[in-house]
C-alpha cells in the first residue's frame, strides 16, 4: 500500500507522489534484527525481499550463491563437447556483438580459452555496414582462417538463415545468447539461452555475458574432471579474474540486477577496484578514474567508450581492449575509444535535435510509439537518440537510419527504447514474421530491427497498432514511488554510503531508491552543456548547501520551472551521489522531477521528514 506524498498529485513530470505505507513498529524491528540503520530496514521493507532472504541479500557469497550453470537448457552436453574440442586443440573463433555485451562476452570466452592453450580468432561484425548479428560474409572469413567451431556470443537466437548456411560450410555452431527465443531454435548444435523456452533454470535474467561466464565454468569443471589441466602441466584458470569485466558487461546491458547479476555486480565491482585486466585498467586510467568503481562509473564513463569504436567503423576495439595482456596496446586502444566518444558525442547532439524537432512538428509525441527516420543519420547513434526521446516523451521510441547492406543495396537499420510494460522486441518479432523486416528482436526494453525502404510505411503502421495494443493491456505507470522525505542537512555521506553499500548494487530492475528534500532554495542556477541544469539548493530556512543536476532538463516543464522560478520553494526528487570531485566527500541530487511547495502542505513537511 502507498499513500500521497508532500501533497503531490500531479509533479512538474505529471507523476503523483507516493511513498510506501511502512509500519514503524517494522522498521524497528528490522533494524534490531539485522542490525542495520532504520534507512537499511524501510528500504529492505519497501522492496519486499522475503526475511530468509535477508542475509544473502546484505552478504552474497560466490560461495553460497553462485549459480548452477548446469541448469541452463543444454548446458551440459555443451560443456562437454567444447571440453573435447579443447582437448582436441580445435581451431575455434568467437563472433560476439558489437556492443559492451558482445565484447564483455567474447573478451571472457577469449581470456578463457588462451589459459586453456587455445588463440580463439574474435570477430565482431561492423555495426555500419554489416549490422547486428551474424552474416553469411563473416562465417567464410572465419572459415576460411581455419574455424572448425563458431561460438557466436550476445547473438544468433533469431538467425535461422545464417546458421543453417554457416552449418552448410562445415562449420560447428554454438550459441551463447539471452535474447528473445522463439518456439523453434536455429540449427545450431548447441544453443544456451535462459529465454529458451524449454530453459527452467529461473536464469533470464543474465546478459550474455552471464551466460558466456557461466558456459566458460561449466566446460572448465568437465576440463577438470576430465584431468586435462594435471595431464598437460597447466595452470586452472582463475575465473574469479574474469568478474570485473563480467559485472561491466552485467551493468551496460540493462539486464535486471537482481539474483545472479546482483552477485556478480556486487562482486565485480570490487574486484574493478584493483583490476587485474589491462585494458580495463587502461580505461580506468584514461577516464581519471579512482576507486571505489560503481555501476555509474561502466554505465555513463567506461559503457559508452566500449561501444564508441562500434559507431565509427571500429568495431572490434573494445574486444580487443579487454582481452589483450599487453598493457602498451591497452593504452594505446583506450585512448583511441576515448576520442571515438568524443566524436560520437557531437554528432549524437545533432540527431538528438533534429529528432525533437521532428516529434514537436509532426506531432509524433501523441501516438502510441514514437517513429522519427533520416537518411543522413549516423546508424551507430539510433539506440542512443531512441532512448533519448523515450526519456524525453515517456513512450516507447524508434529511430531509423539507413546503410547499405553487403550487396550494396540500402535498408532502414532501426533502433527501438522502451518503457515499463511495453515489450518492444516482441513487436518486432512479430512484425518480422509478418514479413514487414527483415531482422528484428531483442529484449524488452530494448531491441533493434531492419527494415526494407519501401516496407517501412506498412511497418509503421503495424507497430502503433502493436503498441497501441499492449498499452491498452497494461497498467498505465503514472505514479513515483519515493523511498523517503530527506532535509538537505539531513542527506550526509554517511546517509548515502550506507545505502549504496548495503542495498546496492543499483541498476535496471533494481532501481536506486528516490529520495525526496523537501521544501528547498535554489541557488545559482544555471544551465550546462546545452541540455543539462546545473544548482545549488538549500534547505528553505536555509544551512548548508548540496549540488543538484537534472540530465537533459533544458526545454522541459520540470527544467523552465528551475530556471524561471528561482524564487520559489520545491520539493526536488532524484536519486543521492557521492561527489569527490573537490577531494572531499559532498552529496549530490540527480534530480528526477520536482514540484513547487504547496501553501497547504507546509505544515506536514515536518510530520513527512519525521517519518523518513
Amino acid at each position: 500500500m502507498t499513500s500521497i506524498c508532500l501533497g503531490i498529485e500531479k509533479s512538474l513530470s505529471k507523476g503523483r507522489w507516493v511513498s510506501p505505507d511502512i509500519d514503524l513498529d517494522d522498521i524497528e524491528k528490522f533494524a534490531r534484527a539485522f542490525d542495520v540503520p532504520e534507512v537499511i530496514a524501510r528500504l529492505l521493507l519497501s522492496r519486499d525481499i522475503a526475511k530468509d532472504d535477508i542475509p544473502g541479500f546484505l552478504n552474497p557469497t560466490l560461495k553460497e550463491h553462485f549459480p548452477d550453470p548446469f541448469s541452463l537448457e543444454g548446458m551440459d552436453a555443451m560443456a562437454e563437447d567444447m571440453a573435447g574440442a579443447i582437448q582436441a586443440q580445435k581451431q575455434i573463433a568467437i563472433f560476439g556483438d558489437f556492443d559492451v555485451d558482445g565484447a564483455t562476452s567474447s573478451a571472457i570466452l577469449y581470456r578463457f580459452l588462451k589459459q586453456c592453450g587455445i588463440e580463439a580468432q574474435i570477430y565482431i561484425p561492423d555495426r555500419l555496414s554489416e549490422g547486428y548479428g551474424p552474416n553469411l560474409e563473416a562465417l567464410k572469413t572465419l572459415k576460411d582462417n581455419g574455424a572448425d567451431i563458431i561460438m557466436m556470443l550476445d547473438c544468433g537466437t533469431t538467425a535461422f538463415e545464417i546458421v543453417k548456411q554457416g552449418a552448410a560450410l562445415g562449420l560447428e555452431i554454438t550459441i551463447l545468447d539471452h535474447h528473445e527465443a522463439e518456439e523453434v531454435l536455429p540449427d545450431a548444435k548447441h544453443v544456451i539461452n535462459p529465454k529458451r523456452k524449454d530453459d527452467h533454470s529461473g536464469l533470464d535474467m543474465l546478459a550474455a555475458c552471464g551466460v558466456t561466464f557461466l558456459a566458460c565454468v561449466a566446460i572448465n569443471a568437465k576440463l577438470r574432471s576430465a584431468g586435462f589441466y594435471k595431464d598437460n602441466s597447466l595452470e586452472e584458470p582463475n575465473l574469479k579474474l574474469l568478474i570485473d569485466v563480467l559485472a561491466l558487461g552485467t551493468v551496460c546491458d540493462m539486464v535486471p540486477l537482481q539474483d545472479a547479476n546482483r552477485l556478480f555486480v556486487r562482486h565485480g565491482f570490487e574486484a574493478m577496484n584493483h583490476t587485474q585486466n589491462e585494458g580495463l585498467g587502461a580505461l580506468i586510467n584514461v577516464c581519471k578514474i579512482k576507486p571505489p568503481m560503481t555501476p555509474y562509473h561502466a554505465g555513463f564513463v567506461f559503457g559508452p567508450r566500449i561501444n564508441a569504436g562500434s559507431r565509427v567503423h571500429k568495431a572490434d576495439l573494445g574486444a580487443r581492449l579487454l582481452s589483450t595482456s599487453d598493457q602498451e596496446e591497452a593504452l594505446n586502444i583506450a585512448w583511441t575509444l576515448n576520442d571515438c566518444n568524443d566524436k560520437r558525442k557531437a554528432i549524437q547532439l545533432q540527431m538528438e535535435r533534429e529528432a525533437k524537432q521532428m516529434v514537436e512538428d509532426k506531432g509524433l509525441d501523441q501516438h502510441a510509439v514514437i517513429m522519427v527516420e533520416h537518411e543522413d543519420w549516423h546508424p551507430g547513434l539510433s539506440g542512443l537518440v531512441a532512448g533519448t526521446l523515450k526519456e524525453l516523451y515517456k513512450k516507447p521510441a524508434c529511430v531509423i537510419t539507413y546503410a547499405q547492406d553487403l550487396d550494396g543495396n540500402l535498408e532502414g537499420r532501426g533502433s527501438g527504447r522502451s518503457v515499463p510494460g511495453i515489450h518492444i522486441a516482441q513487436a518486432f518479432i512479430d512484425a518480422r514474421n509478418d514479413g514487414l523486416i527483415i531482422k528484428g528482436g531483442g529484449h524488452a526494453m530494448a531491441g533493434g530491427f531492419t527494415v526494407l525502404p519501401d516496407q517501412l510505411d506498412a511497418f509503421t503502421v503495424f507497430m502503433q497498432e502493436h503498441i497501441a495494443k499492449q498499452s491498452a493491456n497494461s497498467e498505465a505507470n503514472i505514479e513515483t514511488e519515493i523511498d523517503a522525505v530527506l532535509s538537505v542537512s539531513g542527506a550526509s555521506p554517511g546517509l548515502v554510503k550506507c545505502v549504496q553499500s548495503q542495498i546496492g548494487p543499483f541498476g535496471q530492475g533494481f532501481e536506486e531508491p528516490l529520495f525526496a528534500l523537501s521544501n528547498v532554495r535554489l541557488h545559482m542556477v544555471d544551465v550546462v552543456g546545452e541540455s543539462h541544469i546545473r544548482m545549488m539548493v538549500s534547505d528553505w530556512e536555509g544551512g548548508a548547501r548540496m549540488k543538484a543536476m537534472a540530465f537533459r532538463a533544458v526545454g522541459t516543464k520540470l527544467g523552465d520551472a528551475l530556471l524561471k522560478h528561482k524564487d520559489k520553494a520545491f520539493h526536488l526528487v532524484g536519486s543521492l551521489k557521492i561527489d569527490n570531485w573537490s577531494g572531499q566527500e559532498k552529496v549530490e541530487m540527480h534530480v528526477k522531477d520536482a514540484a513547487f511547495v504547496l501553501s497547504d502542505t507546509q505544515f506536514n513537511i515536518e510530520q513527512e521528514r519525521a517519518s523518513a
